[in-house]
């Protein structure tokens, strides 16, 4: 994105290829919106009620060990049983929330609905729950907080890195051509296709295929800033959860200015999304199961109306409104939303019985980040393929969109068989195909008031 681009105060500036920061593909010549990708690890969700020993530290890398507290002077507390089930099983409403997620980003890439970042905006959830795992990896090894980052990195980086090493070369053969909108390419900019510190460069034809790399730089600097985040949050919470909401508000009414360019547009990322990303660490703490619904209601509903409201100044040419496209809109609707969600927390302890749903969450899940990394390259081709074999099913009315969705999750599909196994790697276990790993044996169900989860059932 190049510093010379003029918006309107309070809109998001325009992310390469799209004329309006998050559009299309659907379609001959349309534009693409965005992506996120998140890391899948262990899902505990809730701290441990003592510290974490090293013990905890492997479990974490091997879930079949045995529990073991480091203790012997008592027996365990009936809170520290179901903690410790807590940490060894996957709590599968937050998962069938990441699934949810990744479906509704497809959707709005391939067609770029205005209304579905308002049904559902995928990237505050996302964030929060990443947020969460993070604080929970930084529980577990309260004095290794370097060793924590570097293996979020770890799992991120070897994923993006193969992404890179595909599209890079493929947009130099094919031809390297700019537009005014694009990310100029030099030096410093290029540094990013090896650390994703903004979102790197990219040809005219690949802007689409790229962007949804300002996730991964925004998760990049979240992650990088947790320990002292988590620090500041568990000391001043409501302060520290309400700064980057007041951050995006300065920033959109030109109180603060970021310099424009990569760097001040993921200097508004973060600024946009940390708020979730604190919200997860209060999920994590057990601190928003323990407010009143009605609190909770009345919060919630408020920031989704501000969020709602302060998107109508901002239509799209088409008279509609897109919070997506909208920094203190997207920053303050998926707020409320996110706040509502992690406080309804409906129990999906039922799931491990449908053996086959169960097993598609936990695939998706598995395969989170690759999903993300190669969606909008994958209904790029999608499309290109439909074009010159079925082009009577590129048309607008509701068969032709299922049709081009079905084919979009297809390559998709595929692109999860060639390099899903990337993450495997990165997160040094068994490599497993895409339909392996119900590993749900345990459902992390409910959280009782205290912020606690009820007893996980184990599957025979």
């Amino acid at each position: 994105m190049s510093a010379t681009v003029h918006r309107p105060v309070g809109l998001r500036a325009p992310r390469r290829g799209t004329t309006s920061g998050r559009g299309t593909m659907f379609g001959r010549g349309a534009a693409d919106p965005v992506a996120g990708p998140v890391v899948v690890g262990p899902a505990p969700t809730i701290a441990p009620e003592r510290p974490a020993t090293d013990d905890a530290v492997r479990r974490e890398a091997s879930p079949e060990a045995t529990p073991h507290d480091g203790t012997t002077a008592e027996a365990p507390s009936r809170i520290d049983v179901r903690r410790e089930h807590a940490l060894r099983g996957r709590d599968r409403y937050i998962d069938s929330l990441r699934v949810l997620a990744l479906v509704r980003v497809v959707a709005y890439h391939l067609f770029g609905w205005a209304w579905l970042p308002l049904l559902f905006p995928s990237m505050g959830v996302m964030f929060a729950l990443a947020g969460s795992l993070v604080a929970a990896s930084l529980d577990r090894s309260p004095h290794r907080a370097g060793t924590v980052v570097r293996r979020r990195l770890r799992r991120l980086l070897p994923s993006y890195w193969a992404f890179i090493a595909v599209t890079l070369p493929a947009m130099v053969l094919l031809g390297w051509t700019s537009s005014e909108d694009a990310t100029p390419l030099g030096w410093d900019t290029a540094l990013a296709w090896v650390v994703p510190y903004v979102t790197p460069p990219s040809s005219e034809l690949g802007q689409s295929w790229y962007l949804p790399l300002w996730y991964i730089a925004t998760y990049l600097w979240l992650v990088l800033l947790s320990p002292a985040l988590l620090w500041l949050y568990r000391r001043w919470p409501v302060r520290m959860v309400a700064l980057p909401l007041l951050l995006v508000l300065a920033l959109a009414n030109g109180v603060l200015e970021t310099g424009g360019g990569p760097v001040g547009d993921i200097l508004l990322d973060v600024a946009t999304f940390a708020a979730c990303w604190m919200l997860g660490f209060a999920h994590h703490d057990g601190a928003i199961r323990r407010l009143a619904l009605w609190k909770v209601a009345a919060l919630a509903g408020a920031c989704l109306a501000f969020g709602y409201t302060w998107a109508q100044r901002f239509p799209t040419p088409e008279g509609l409104v897109n919070i997506s496209d909208i920094p203190v809109a997207d920053a303050f609707y998926g707020f409320g939303f996110v706040l509502l969600l992690l406080r309804l927390y409906v129990d999906m302890s039922w799931m491990w019985r449908v053996r086959l749903l169960d097993r598609f969450v936990a695939a998706v899940n598995r395969r989170a980040l690759t999903i993300y990394l190669w969606g909008n390259l994958s209904i790029t081709l999608a499309l290109i393929g439909l074009d010159r074999w079925a082009p009577q099913w590129t048309g607008g009315d509701p068969v032709s969109h299922a049709v081009a969705f079905g084919t979009s999750w297809l390559v998709i599909g595929v692109a999860v068989l060639a390099f899903g196994w990337v993450e495997d790697l990165a997160a040094r276990r068994p490599r497993r195909g895409v339909g392996a790993g119900r590993e749900a044996a345990r459902i992390v169900p409910r959280p009782a008031r205290d912020g606690s989860p009820s007893v996980a059932p184990s599957r025979p």
